[in-house]
Formats: structure tokens, sequence, C-alpha cells
């Protein structure tokens, strides 16, 4: 790990100063370049004396327009303003963007959630409710925004269903990345990072034209801290050990005046470390005030003396330890960190016709290369351990055509995607109570079975008539039987069995659509917008848990066996073979793999009224529909219906809106009142299970509804300080929602919140540029994010509350008026503010998943 770094902080700033000292004799001969303001920042330079804010261009509706004239709620950001408020990664949003929130699940899969739209899950196998799009590609799943953010335009989130013009997956709405293409002028730029935790983060871009039709551009980031940030409460370890690298080379190429063609490699690896828990509490069923013996000894006296006080409080098991074979149980080796790896493709070529047409087609193809090894036991005991390992191959096709009269811009197109996917972990739970529990279970049915199934049922086993007694103990002699050896397995092995198991879910997926869109000027001051997409949906699924190497196979064999058999009135499943599937499909009576095959077809449609009585004014209602494809969980699954497919969910949405120019266009106050129909959202539930009380699984709920209030305020209150805030108020409940809680009782979760939904989310950005003298600037940002409590489980429950937290960022610097150069410093979470995002359990310990704590740098850019 240690040599990894040093070499790539070798290569990287060999690389860096190879460039500069290259390129420095070519910068002094063509003397300093201007540059002028992006077009995407809200902001004005220092020496702007016009005092009026500069409009943001977008792409919402596949088109470049100023997003004061689009007709829906959008927050959209410049490459400066990104820089100033170092938004570095898709999760940093967050801090700009008070609806838009971010939890990390404890398999480091991240759950997006938009205006209270969310789909919580740990699966990496499972796509968001929030679409992603980097440069009109489509990145269907969460897990592939985990690199850095660098070189960017801008960046787009349009809040609503978007399913006419992106389809899919966009109930919630979307986040739309730009990235700096190619230009005709030879620049770039290097800069350097250095920060607590050991920190040193790199980030260059050459762009070069190869003459008048061909461009190609370079850039990447490089992120390192070698020091984590998380520390060991019972033993000096630490963790969150940061590694990750991204990088892009794009090629612009125009044969003639009519014809663009695009061509980018996009990719990251990530070597970090994964994130530990801090567990704080057990979890009802495995409690010891509740009766519970089977816990591991020392846990519950850790747990009383060990609450967590502060982020960096977490603990995870001895590698010693986990690393380690018992038997046929097969420890987890290596670090504690990620070996995963993406790329992605883009082709995108533009044809125009004329002045008023043109051909669109745009290619894309993402590799998603996932291993990892995970600790969130949140304990220093091996309570959950995982093993994971993912693969996602994602081709999309898109085709449009676009036009426009004097009176229509309009377009029209298709859209292909295929995905295939593996999602599997490998689990060690050696010290969890429930598999401690079954496997002394199932060694006491070995060896005295009558009172063991006795005491299990509530009887007196003195009262069990002789031929029920004849019954139970040669049911128990015929399942106790190991089918590679014949032999019946003995105490040792069964106590020692139920240490590790496999998940595996393997998945084909499809979607075809054909969608259009018009824009209608009907007067001067009205436009009417009308979407419509046509969508088929298909996924093949197939996936169990299964042994590993025969340890399930002896809790399995006896335990499971002889409860299917006495609980459902039928012969035993035939004996589980090693490294075969354990998932019970109680119609067939089997152990076996889990399959299923859904196909679905939806319309997605959009209509909005635009009215601009005056220049500075918009107002706009819209209706909308869009749908999110079906979704089948990877579980631990000792039953089939955990693995059953949820279907497609469906989101209509009714907005009005305001976009207002104020104070001779120094103040940009956007407002809107939403209102979203929920049918059938995908949550993570519960179904009663006569041996495990309540097994997981995946539940349609059949109503909720979300509404609120989302505004944003930008205003120059000088010729240098600009601020921005935004306001969310939001309020999410379920239908009528029949369900089963984690205690195996019935349950109706009708007016309960979303998770992850805090009613009131505000945020508040100052951003200062000004000059010091005639060659200093001076440059500064401010911004703070406060949200209120929210639940990540029960509503009733305490211990799933989230409390209301605020964080705050800032960076200061100077830099030269030529803007060749700028040294900053800068801070995240200035006020050391001890929060979480994610609670859940392991079965075993309830533990929290802290934000970072306090990190701060200085910062060196040079620009030629």
């Amino acid at each position: 790990m240690v040599s990894t770094v040093t070499l790539r902080h070798s290569l990287v700033t060999g690389a860096s100063l190879f460039i500069l000292a290259g390129l420095a004799p070519a910068v002094a001969q063509e003397g300093t370049v201007e540059t002028d303001t992006p077009a995407a920042e809200e902001t004005s330079t220092a020496d702007d004396s016009n005092m009026r804010l500069q409009s943001i261009q977008v792409t919402a509706q596949r088109r470049e327009e100023s997003i004061n004239s689009v007709g829906m709620n959008i927050q959209a950001f410049g490459e400066d303003t990104l820089s100033d408020l170092r938004v570095n990664s898709v999760d940093d949003l967050q801090s700009v963007v008070p609806s838009f929130s971010v939890s990390q699940s404890y398999q480091g899969v991240p759950t997006y959630t938009l205006r209270g739209i969310g789909f919580n899950t740990i699966n990496l196998s499972a796509t968001s409710t929030v679409g992603t799009y980097v440069d009109e590609v489509a990145y269907p799943y969460p897990i592939m925004n985990s690199g850095p953010v660098f070189d960017i335009e801008r960046v787009e989130v349009l809040k609503g269903p978007q399913g006419t013009l992106f389809g899919r997956n966009t109930t919630a709405g979307l986040i739309n990345v730009v990235t700096n293409k190619p230009s005709e002028e030879f620049e770039g730029f290097s800069a350097l990072d250095v920060g607590n935790y050991e920190t040193i983060n790199y980030e260059g871009m050459i762009n070069v034209p190869f003459g008048d039709m061909v461009q190609g551009r370079l850039a990447a980031r490089y992120e390192t801290s070698d020091k984590g940030w998380q520390e060991s409460i019972s033993r000096g370890e630490d963790r969150g050990k940061i590694d990750k690298l991204g990088y892009r080379a794009a090629l612009a190429f125009q044969p003639t005046s009519d014809l663009n063609i695009d061509m980018s490699v996009n990719g990251w690896i990530n070597k970090s470390d994964t994130i530990g828990g801090q567990g704080f509490a057990f979890t009802p069923a495995t409690d010891p005030a509740n009766g519970n013996t089977f816990n591991v000894p020392g846990l519950a006296d850790f747990l009383a003396n060990n609450q967590p006080n502060s982020a960096e409080d977490a603990d995870w098991a001895p590698r010693s330890a986990r690393e380690a074979d018992i038997g046929v149980g097969q420890g987890v080796d290596g670090p504690l960190e990620e070996d995963s790896t993406f790329i992605g493709y883009k082709l995108g070529v533009d044809y125009q016709f004329g002045d008023n047409m043109r051909i669109v087609s745009l290619t894309g193809y993402n590799d998603l290369q996932r291993e990892a090894n995970l600790d969130w036991s949140g304990v220093p005991y091996q309570i959950l351990i995982q093993d994971v390992d993912g693969e996602i191959t994602s081709l999309s096709q898109e085709i449009r055509l676009e036009g426009s009269t004097d009176r229509v811009d309009w377009l029209v197109g298709a859209y292909y995607g295929k995905d295939e996917i593996t999602d599997s972990n490998r689990t060690l739970l050696r010290d969890n109570s429930n598999s401690n529990q079954v496997s002394t279970v199932a060694a006491g049915l070995a060896a005295a079975p009558v009172p063991t199934v006795a005491a299990l049922l509530g009887v007196d086993p003195s009262l069990l008539p002789p031929a029920q007694i004849a019954q139970i103990e040669a049911l128990v002699a015929g399942v106790n039987i190991d089918p590679e050896t014949g032999q019946p397995y003995s105490l040792p092995e069964i106590l020692n069995s139920f240490q590790t198991y496999e998940d595996i879910g393997e998945f084909e997926t499809e979607t075809a659509s054909i969608f259009a869109n018009a824009n209608w000027q009907l007067t001067d001051e009205f436009e009417l917008i009308t979407g419509i997409r046509y969508t088929e949906d298909s996924q093949d699924y197939v996936g169990c848990s299964r042994d590993v190497n025969g340890s399930m196979q002896p809790n399995v064999n006896i335990f499971n066996r002889v409860f299917y058999s006495l609980t459902y009135g039928v012969a035993p499943p035939a004996a589980l073979e090693e490294n075969q599937c354990n998932t019970y499909n109680e119609t067939e009576n089997r152990f076996g793999n889990v399959t299923s095959d859904l196909t679905e077809d939806n319309i997605s449609w959009r209509v909005v009224g635009n009215y601009t009585p005056t220049d500075d004014l918009l107002l706009f209602a819209s209706v909308s529909r869009g749908f999110k494809s079906a979704s089948t969980p990877v579980n631990a699954a000792s039953k089939a219906e955990q693995n059953a497919p949820a279907k497609q969910e469906q989101l209509t949405a009714y907005e009005v809106g305001v976009k207002a120019g104020l104070l001779d266009q120094t103040l940009q106050a956007n407002a809107s009142l939403f209102y979203y129909d929920y049918k059938d959202k995908q949550v993570s539930s519960f179904f009663p299970d006569d041996i495990y009380t309540a097994l997981a699984r995946l539940q349609n709920a059949p109503e909720g509804e979300a509404y609120g209030l989302d505004a944003e305020v930008t205003w120059l209150l000088t010729d240098y300080l600009t601020a921005v805030g935004g306001l969310t108020l939001l309020q999410t409940e379920y239908g009528s929602f029949p369900t089963t809680d984690f205690a195996g009782n019935p349950t109706n979760l009708q007016g309960d919140p979303f998770l992850y939904s805090p009613e009131r989310t505000m945020s508040l950005s100052l951003l200062y540029d000004d000059t010091l003298t005639d060659t200093l600037g001076l440059r500064g940002a401010l911004s703070a994010r406060w949200q209120s409590d929210s639940t990540a489980g029960d509503p009733d429950n305490p211990l799933y509350d989230i409390p209301s937290y605020g964080v705050v960022n800032g960076s200061i610097g100077v830099y030269g008026i030529d803007q060749n150069w700028e040294v900053s410093i800068w801070g995240k979470n200035l006020l050391d503010e001890y929060y979480w995002q994610q609670i859940t359990s392991n079965a075993n310990v309830i533990l929290r998943f802290a934000g970072r704590p306090r990190t701060f740098g200085a910062s060196l850019t040079y620009r030629f």
C-alpha cells in the first residue's frame, strides 16, 4: 500500500513538473493569454462594474439555453464556483443543493435522495431514483460515481421526473455533469493540495489543438491521505485512508463545418479504505436485557462502556482474527480497502442539416470492476465482515433528430441500453449472536433431539407421546449425515458451522425506448412544452445464498431441514451439498437458485406551460410522470421469497414556480411548489418466518406522497460579493402500506415519513472576489448547510433517529490578476460537527456511519 502510494506520488509529481517545464517556454513566447469568465458562472468578475448577474447556460432540455428561461427547478454551478466551494465529488453537492442528500450504505454504495425521493439499498446492482449523466451518457448505478470530480464545465441538478428526455430511473431527478471539452486554445494547469491526515492531492490538465480540425484534452486528479480519520476504540489502528485516481482523455474532430465528432475515455481507480461503523446498541432480538444469551463474551460491556462521541470513534475486528481459517470457516484475507476500477467510453456524433436540423448519436460503454473488504461490525468482534466482488458492464445507444421552425423546437429519438451485472459478497459472522444461536441449537438437535425440539416448541418433553418422540429422533438421525462422507456431523463441526456464506446475484437487463419532445411558442409570452417516451424494460435474474466449502452444511442440513419438515409438514428437503445454494424454495421443497424474468413497459410524459410577461420574469406550471425500473435484491436469503423482484415504481409530479430577476438583475429569485403522487415505491421491508421470525425482502408500497417548497436566491450584494441561498421545505408520508416489522409482527406504515427526508434543509454560500493591487486578487468562499432531523428506519424508534446538524466549509486565497496562479487555504466541516447520515444494523449491533471530521489544507494552482 505504502509503496504504491509513493510510486504514484512520484509519477504524478514528475509528470506535472515535466509538463510545466516543457511548456513554460511556449507560454513565455506566446505572452499572457486573456481568459474570459465562463458563461456558466453565476458571479460577476472583480472588474465587472455593471453589477448584473450572469445567467448560467444549461442543457436540461437537451439544448443550450439560459437556466432562467427553463420552466423547471434547476440548480447549476459553473467551473469556478465548483472550484471555490471545493466540490470534488458527487457527494459534495449536498453542501450547495439543500434538497439533495447522500447516505453511504455499509457496503459503500451511495443512496441518493432528492426532495425525499430515494431508494435505500446496499446492492451494487441497484439503480437509483436520481439519475446521473456525464456528458449525456447515463451512469445508471451510483457506485459508478465513486471517483473524483475534476475539470468540469458545470453541474446541473434537475428536480422532478426527467423520464421524457433522459429516460428511466430519474423519478426524483438527475445530476447532469458536463466536462470541459477540447478547445482550439493551447492551455493547461497543475494543482497541488496538502492537508491534515497526510493529504496530498494532485490535479492537472492539458489542452492541445492539433490543427484546425482536431483538438485533444487530458485531465487527471489523484487524491491521497496516508492517515485514516477513523480511530479504533480498542487498539491503536486507524482507518479511512484515501487513494483515488481519476482520469479523462477527450478528442474532438470536425471533418466539416457541419459534422462534429467527440470521443472520450473517463475512468477511476479506487484503493481507499472502506469505512467503519460506530456500534452503539443491540438490536432488540439480540439484547441481553431481552434474555439473549448468545452474544460473544465482552460485547455487552464494550457497548456499555464505549459509546461513540466523535466522528473518529469506530471499531472493527482485528485483522489477525478475521484472516484466520477455523475448521471449514474460511477467513477474509487482506486489508479493509477497495480494489475497484471504472472506465467509461463515449462516442458522440453531431451532424447539422442546414440551419434548422441536426442528428445526434451518443454511444456509451461503461465497465466497473469492484473488489473490497468491509467490516461493518462497529465493534472489535467478527459480527459481520464481507468480501465484496462485483462487475457491471453497461452499453447504451441513443440517436435523436432535432429541428426548429419559427415557433417550434422539436426532437424525436430512440434509446437502447443493456447491462450485465454480477453482484456477490462473502460474509463472515463468527461472533454474530444469530449464527451462534443457530449453530448451538443445531448441536442440541444432534446431541439431544427431543428436549431441543420440545424447548423450541415451548412444550414439556415428558408430555410428548412416544410416537412423536420416535418421529423426532428418526427425523434428526436422518438429516444428521454429511452428504460427502456419509457420517454424522461431530459436535465441533456443528458448533463451528455458520461462519461464512456467499450471496450472489447475476442480472441481465435491457431497456428500449422511443421519445419525442416539442417546445411550442404559442405567443411571444407563452410557451407550451410537451414530451413523451415509451419504454420497455426487462430483467433476468438468477441468484441465491450458498455454502462456502462446507461452512453452512451442518447447520442447514440439521437445523433448517428439521424445522422445514416440522413447520411445513413435509419430508426434509434433499441434503445441502458443498458450495450449493442454501436458499429454500418452500413451494418446491428444495434448496437452489432463485430465478426471475420480469418485463414491464411504461409511458413517461411531461407538459409544461411557461409564461414570460417580461424579460426578467418566468412563471411556469408542469405535470410530469416518471418511472423507476424493477429491482431485485441480493439478500442473505434463507427463503426464495427474499430475492423476489419489486415491480417498477411510478411518480406523478405537479409543480408551479417562478423565476424572477430583481433589483436591476442583481438578484435572482427562483421558487417552486411541488406535489408528488407516488405509486409502488420500492421499499426494503420484512415478511414473517416461522423459523427466523422475520426475513428481509423488497416490497412495493402502494401509495405515498411528497410535497413542499424549493427556493433559491442569488444576490450580487456588491461588485465583489455574491450570496447564494437555498431552502427546501418537505413533507413525505406513506399511504396505507400493510407490511411486517423486524420482529415479524404485522404493521402498517401509513403516515410514516420516507427515510432520509428532513422537513427543513437550508444552505448559504458567500462568494467573494476582489482586487488587492494591480497584480493581485483576493478570492474567498464560505458555505453552510443545515438540515433538520430525519429517520433511517422506524420513526418511532429513537435508535434510528438522525438528529439535525449543520456543516460549514470555506476557502480563501490570493491569485495573480492574469489568472496564472493561485494560493489558497481551505477547510471542510470547519466547526468539527459530529453528525451521521446513515444508521443500520448487522442483525446484532445497531451502528452509525459518521460524516468526516474537520479537514483543512492549502492549495497551489498554476495555469498556462
